[in-house]
């Protein structure tokens, strides 16, 4: 990490620094500096001052660091100083433009020189700032650029960055098991215990807990968030806590364990904020989510507003128009969402998931089919249980908004079935819902009815106003003899149309409508459709013709 201590002082402060003692270590630090200046004694504080969250020690210590190093010629310190105010300007700042610029300097200093691990380090932090820009061939690049340079130069921190840069990146473009494959090597590298500069092993681990996440793998995440939490107690990292606590949060916020997850999600963003204010955009999205299905839509708006225009946030503010009645507003933001993700499949998944049902509700069928069949490729090459039940669930919607109910109850039923197994009550709950209403046109009434009442029973429990919203069908469909869509037909059967023009309106097979009328003579127990339409104006199933 660093060259030959200027002094004894310096000298006792590396000692300290890799004994985790932080505290002692700047004390140390800062005695040899008021001796006598030195780029290696300035390097020291530096990394003290970077595990005691001490933004503006960290940057005034790096700074000078590189200015002195320069100063006396040695080019290969000052680069690996502009390469590691690039990441404190990421870490600490979130600057991703500030990054850039120091990473420019380090090339300036380091492309004349022959190859070594400085090279690699930037290398990986290059590869880092590619895949935040969503450049992910280029991140790719470099991450294996990093990790042979790692092997090839001895240096462990070097090589389980790179892997985990390049597993992280392999699973954003949903190559899963390959990806996979590499994070974990990487954390095999990591609990090897062999870095010398001990975040190394913890970034790894953050790598891989990240990309469980996005697979949806929320028990293996959580195990790997265990990890992190002790290597933060080892090394009384605060920062890598409210990692923890906000990857934590978004577990036990799938488990539908929503006090536990707001608990640890205020904590996170507790802990990000005296000095790594650029970390607290997953918490907040996160807890945002919490609130949205908890019914507080202004404060999750508030949530959103704090994140920033990033991509979580973006689909969070979709997620609120779809469900305040404004779906149009939602395809046209997730829309433009799924272009700035570009061939990050993975990534796209999340968004699907919420473009499907955002475009039956402004009536694109024929769109929100194409949205789910993607959705179905991502989850059959990911090929876990979580991101399959996602699928089935949007293939389902877009069958029985089309009419096409026995299929629709196909997928529904595999969607709640998978969604229980993965131990997602929130979205098992509006799988049932939604395979309730199907149920309910199939004439099904009493599996209708029970998957009705377990849907509102479960979203109760976990206080969600879904939970009324579910008590309403199962009153409404339970009280009236005919279904949601058979009223649908019946309005227009009262408007004199055939069954080929309700076909047509209502975009579905002439033959479900047939199947529709049917239903509805052997309901009302009438001979006729004219005689079915003035039954259903009368009994206020229907509104009457207007004046």
């Amino acid at each position: 990490m660093a060259n030959e201590p200027a002094s004894e002082q310096a000298t006792a402060g590396w000692t300290a620094l890799r004994a985790a003692r932080w505290r002692d270590a700047s004390n140390v630090f800062q005695k040899a500096l008021a001796i006598e200046e030195s780029g290696d004694a300035w390097e020291g504080l530096s990394w003290a001052a970077w595990w005691l969250d001490d933004a503006e020690t960290v940057f005034r210590a790096r700074e000078r660091a590189h200015r002195l190093y320069r100063g006396q010629g040695d080019v290969r310190a000052a680069a690996r100083m502009a390469t590691w105010l690039a990441s404190d300007a990421l870490d600490f700042r979130g600057a991703v433009a500030v990054a850039g610029g120091w990473l420019r300097r380090a090339h300036r200093l380091l492309d004349p020189l022959e190859p070594g691990p400085d090279h690699g380090w930037l290398a990986f932090h290059d590869g880092y700032v590619a895949r935040l820009r969503n450049e992910p061939a280029m991140a790719l690049e470099l991450a294996v650029r990093a990790a042979e340079i790692g092997r090839e130069f001895t240096v462990p921190d070097l090589e389980m960055l790179g892997l985990a840069l390049e597993g992280a990146t392999l699973v954003d473009r949903a190559e899963v098991d390959q990806g996979l494959r590499c994070l974990d090597e990487a954390a095999t590298i990591a609990l090897e215990g062999e870095a010398a500069i001990p975040i190394s092993g913890a970034w790894t681990c953050c790598f891989l807990v990240g990309a469980c996440a996005t697979v949806r793998d929320y028990d293996r995440a959580a195990e790997w968030c265990d990890r992190i939490a002790d290597f933060a107690e080892t090394y009384g990292s605060r920062y890598m806590l409210g990692f923890c606590r906000a990857e934590y949060g978004a577990v036990h916020l799938w488990r539908g364990e929503w006090e536990e997850a707001e608990r640890l999600l205020v904590a996170s963003l507790e802990d990000f904020s005296s000095s790594r204010p650029g970390w607290s955009g997953s918490s907040l999205v996160a807890l945002a989510e919490l609130r949205r299905r908890q019914g507080h839509r202004d404060d999750a708006a508030a949530l959103l507003e704090r994140a920033g225009s990033g991509e979580a946030a973006q689909l969070g503010r979709a997620r609120l128009a779809l469900g305040a009645g404004r779906p149009a507003r939602a395809v046209q933001s997730l829309e433009r969402l799924l272009r700035q993700m570009g061939d990050r499949r993975l990534e796209r998944a999340s968004v699907l998931e919420v473009i499907v049902p955002a475009r039956l509700a402004a009536g694109q069928h024929d769109a929100a089919r194409l949205a789910a069949e993607e959705l179905d490729e991502i989850a059959t090459l990911v090929g876990t249980r979580a991101l399959q039940a996602s699928a089935e669930l949007a293939e389902g919607m877009v069958d029985a908004a089309c009419g096409d109910y026995a299929s629709a109850r196909r997928h529904l039923e595999e969607a709640v079935d998978g969604f229980e197994r993965m131990r997602a009550p929130y979205e098992g709950a509006l799988a049932r819902l939604e395979l309730a209403a199907v149920l309910f046109a199939l004439a099904d009434d009493d599996a209708a009815v029970s998957e009705a009442r377990a849907a509102c029973t479960a979203l109760e429990r976990l206080g969600s106003p879904h939970a009324a919203e579910a008590a309403r069908m199962l009153r409404r469909e339970v009280e009236s003899p005919v279904t949601q869509r058979e009223q649908d037909v019946l309005r227009l059967i009262a408007q004199g149309l055939t069954n080929r023009q309700i076909a047509e309106r209502l975009v579905v097979s002439e033959h479900t409508i047939h199947r529709h009328v049917t239903n509805i003579l052997r309901k009302l127990d009438v001979p006729t459709r004219t005689a079915a339409a003035t039954y259903a104006v009368s009994a206020g199933l229907i509104d009457g013709p207007r004046a």
